[in-house]
């Protein structure tokens, strides 16, 4: 398990010796490389396949050159290499991703109406093959086949939501393949122990609600049009994936608490929009939406009477108790995630409560002085409560450290 931890003091306190300590910081400076390298080097990777498939625009162009870089990096892999072996990794991937992901986009681009299923079915069999010789094979190659691995799931899908945008399929079969996405893409992150890849599995997991974001020029936007439901769908995923992780082994509670983490983000953004917008619950799942051309109405007026009947009804909450709500929310949990050490959920939370607070400053109470008096003084006992609170805590568990 991850700990931050004060090496000094513990030293100091005699908990730990000199070569102790200086062992902890050796593999903490070693572990903080590697994922640097790593970060770098799948960065390189990428950005020269996608760049080589684009600039030669060319099927035979684009097979040809990923066969001689196939080729060229098995051929150094094969050599035993040692000094050259991150040379052999990156050209054996950006030729595989070249096959691969040229393949994909010459399906898209020319044979449409095929590209869906075609890509389905030979994407599962290259992830499908990739994940059995991982498991059965050596480590010489561990990297590789991780990756080629990857491109396969990573094909797979991408045919999944090609039949689906070409059949102009809608309703419930979307957000069924968005959570289809989602374990397909937490499972590979799983068996590859990358939590970077699991990590990526809340992007169609909040996709089955709408939520997302978007880019225009020189601005990002974060999305929520159902703001309630996702923070109770990303609540249930926190739930969940913390109490997974205080039941299994430490190889599977690093996955779940990334995950639980990432909800934990996803969750507060939605929180967010609430503040700002108030939420009308269901608008956009089972009431007209908000854009009457894309649910189904001919007319502005039509789709304005189906709206005021659904508001007449509907569950409206509004950004006022969104506020209150998620204040409270973010400081119980700032609470929990200290009292259980939780790194990643206290820093989300404490990163969040700052960005509540400057948010309603400017919203809402920049001009009531007042307000912050009250909020101020009302700290105060919340802190000293968290601090008896966390003493009582401690002094339940160390009898109990005592007799294990």
């Amino acid at each position: 398990m991850y700990a931050v931890v004060d090496t000094d003091k513990m030293l100091a306190d005699q908990v730990l010796n000199p070569s102790q300590v200086n062992e902890i910081k050796l593999r903490a400076r070693d572990t903080m490389i590697t994922l640097a390298i790593n970060m770098v080097l799948c960065f390189g990777i990428l950005s020269a396949t996608g760049g080589l498939i684009f600039w030669l625009a060319s099927p035979v162009s684009v097979a040809v050159c990923g066969l001689l870089f196939l080729g060229a990096g098995l051929l150094i892999l094969r050599s035993g290499n040692d000094l050259l072996r991150m040379f052999g990794n990156a050209a054996t991937l950006i030729g595989a991703g070249m096959m691969i992901g040229g393949a994909a986009i010459e399906l898209m681009d020319k044979y449409e109406e095929i590209a869906g299923p075609v890509m389905l079915v030979a994407g599962a069999l290259i992830a499908g093959i990739a994940a059995v010789r991982k498991k059965t094979g050596s480590n010489a190659a561990s990297f590789v086949i991780g990756a080629i691995m990857l491109m396969g799931a990573a094909m797979h899908l991408t045919g999944g939501y090609q039949a689906l945008s070409f059949s102009e399929i809608s309703g419930l079969p979307v957000p069924l393949f968005h959570v289809y996405s989602a374990i397909i893409v937490a499972l590979a992150g799983w068996f590859l122990n990358i939590r970077l890849v699991t990590a990526l599995a809340i992007i169609p997991f909040a996709q089955a609600l709408q939520t997302g974001t978007y880019y225009m020029h020189a601005m990002y936007a974060f999305y929520s049009p159902e703001s309630t439901l996702t923070i109770v769908q990303m609540t249930l995923l926190v739930t969940a994936s913390l109490w997974f992780a205080g039941r299994t082994i430490e190889r599977h509670a690093r996955h779940a608490r990334i995950m639980s983490v990432m909800a934990f983000i996803v969750a507060n953004l939605a929180a967010l929009v609430g503040s700002l917008f108030g939420d009308r619950i269901g608008e956009n799942i089972w009431g007209p939406g908000r854009r009457f051309f894309k649910s189904g109405f001919e007319t502005v007026e039509s789709w304005q009477e189906a709206h005021t009947a659904f508001l007449e009804n509907a569950w409206v909450i509004s950004n006022e108790a969104y506020a209150f709500t998620w204040a409270v929310a973010l400081a119980g949990m700032i609470a929990f995630s200290a009292h259980k050490n939780n790194r990643g959920l206290f820093n989300a939370s404490m990163t969040f409560a700052g960005l509540h607070v400057y948010t309603q400053m400017f919203e809402r109470f920049g001009d009531e002085p007042l307000v912050w008096v009250i909020g101020g003084l009302a700290a105060i006992p919340i802190a000293w409560g968290m601090w008896r609170l966390n003493i009582w805590f401690t002094n339940r568990e160390l009898p109990q450290a005592s007799n294990g």
